[in-house]
């Protein structure tokens, strides 16, 4: 089997997407996310000036090869944009080798090793109360785990509350980000409270996770893990720039809430020192943004060594392919922990056939070869895409700081 051309599909039933579909001569093609948000384009150029070309007559099958040679030969190694591509090409290539076979893509990365995978949810509001029926909501769905995000007083907007009813949507529509504001001091003087009363509302049973989204300092995150212990938190997510990856062992020093990183990392590099160290407790590296399912099992089995599982990246503003490839990726590895899924527009699933399902928490899988994903290429057409950014941060007095 040869691969004898590809494309890229770029659509927004709702939000930007980007697709690669991998053709053969033996009529399977395959496909892949590679949709990175707030710069699509950047990739979709990648795609086709530099890397399509490098793999027209190679074989699908030797994913492992394909994926060293476009990673060692840019030479320019890591990078979003760079990653993102090649997580696209390997996840299309991972797709047409279990189409060829016939057997879902979990069947060629050891089998299955649960029935079903745990979901988390995202609830917010703008205030106490209307988090509060928030995920009183999502747990009338059936949901077992929810991640709590709410405004905070005397701040006018914060990461994971939407303005407008309906789905919390960061990326904004226009030709350059908007600005935002923050106040530490007064969301760590806040949300301790607000876990309080979430706790008392709905007891113990239900997960609840909470995200930082990189605006702490080291001392700043140990204090905010030490006084939510009480509330027993499956996870507190990204609460520093993990650039610097030994100021995470001051979190570590001081507090037991479990630590979840890396939903920005993009390579196995990027968290090798947090899992060998014991820095971490779930690793949040996707599979189109971590390059693809080849180099996702090397994580996992680092990961594994130290005890670490698994809590893939996975917002609605990556497309139902690499939520596919992250649930064949969890249904085969040991240390899968939990997988984060918003859900979907209308508009994006008339685009997307998914070959899994979802019910009272859980995912799961059907039994499509490949990936079991399909996109209506007519549908696709109707979406052209429209510039959209996430925003940029600044503290109150006008500092640029982390969004």
């Amino acid at each position: 089997m040869k691969i004898t051309s590809a494309d890229v599909i770029v659509c927004s039933p709702g939000r930007n997407y980007v697709t690669i579909k991998i053709e053969t001569d033996k009529g399977i093609y395959g496909l892949g996310d590679a949709t990175l948000n707030g710069r699509e384009l950047s990739v979709v150029s990648y795609l086709r000036d530099h890397l399509i070309p490098c793999i027209l007559e190679r074989d699908p099958f030797d994913t492992e090869d394909i994926w060293h040679y476009l990673y060692r030969g840019v030479y320019w190694r890591r990078g979003a944009v760079n990653m993102t591509a090649i997580g696209a090409i390997d996840m299309a290539l991972w797709d047409i080798k279990g189409k060829a076979l016939g057997v879902p893509v979990y069947k060629l990365l050891g089998g299955k090793s649960r029935e079903r995978l745990l979901a988390y949810t995202h609830a917010q509001g703008i205030d106490t109360a209307e988090t509060m029926e928030a995920v009183a909501e999502k747990l009338e769905k059936g949901y077992k785990a929810v991640r709590v995000q709410s405004g905070v007083p005397g701040v006018e907007k914060v990461y994971g509350v939407s303005g407008e009813a309906g789905q919390y949507e960061p990326a904004v529509k226009g030709n350059k980000p908007v600005e935002e504001t923050w106040d530490t001091n007064k969301y760590l003087n806040y949300i301790p409270g607000l876990f309080s009363k979430v706790r008392e509302r709905f007891g113990e049973e239900v997960h609840l996770l909470h995200d930082s989204h990189h605006r702490l300092t080291p001392i700043e995150a140990a204090r905010l893990g030490k006084e939510l212990e009480p509330y027993h938190l499956f996870w507190l997510e990204d609460l520093i720039p993990a650039e610097n990856q030994e100021s995470l062992k001051i979190v570590r020093q001081h507090t037991t809430t479990p630590i979840a990183i890396g939903e920005v990392f993009n390579t196995i590099y990027d968290c090798q020192d947090l899992i060998s160290n014991g820095l971490v407790d779930y690793i949040r590296m996707t599979i189109a943004h971590g390059g693809g399912i080849t180099p996702m099992l090397k994580v996992a089995s680092l990961a594994a060594l130290h005890h670490v599982k698994t809590g893939c990246h996975g917002p609605s503003d990556l497309s139902p392919i690499n939520l596919a490839a992250c649930l064949h990726f969890g249904t085969a590895i040991n240390n899968f922990g939990i997988q984060e899924y918003m859900g979907y527009s209308d508009a994006t699933m008339e685009v997307f056939t998914v070959g899994y399902s979802f019910s009272r928490g859980y995912f799961n899988l059907m039994e499509t070869p490949g990936l079991g994903v399909d996109i209506n290429f007519k549908k696709a057409k109707q979406y052209e895409y429209g510039p959209a950014y996430l925003p940029v941060n600044r503290l109150e007095d006008g500092t640029l700081y982390n969004w």
